[in-house]
């Protein structure tokens, strides 16, 4: 009987402790947050900026020495330009 009256004034104590209050409110809109949808639209651009990246490298690698002569004319031309 001690043990269900200490349980029940703990309980008591603690509903009506303001600093748990808080604390209490703060987990419930922590969890709404994480709970919220708008994370999933953040999620879908990171497997955008991924797969953007990932293709851009296979690019890079497959085609780097056309890239390269490609660059090198224009730069040729642009100095032949210059002079």
């Amino acid at each position: 009987m001690q043990t269900i009256k200490n349980a029940a004034s703990i309980t008591e104590e603690r509903r009506t402790d303001p600093m748990r209050k808080r604390m209490d409110n703060t987990l419930v809109k922590a969890g709404n947050v994480l709970a919220k949808r708008d994370g999933d639209q953040m999620t879908g651009w990171l497997i955008v900026v991924l797969v953007v990246v990932v293709v851009g490298a296979i690019f890079m690698t497959l085609y780097q020495g056309s890239i390269t002569d490609i660059w090198n004319s224009i730069v040729d031309k642009i100095t032949g330009l210059l002079n």
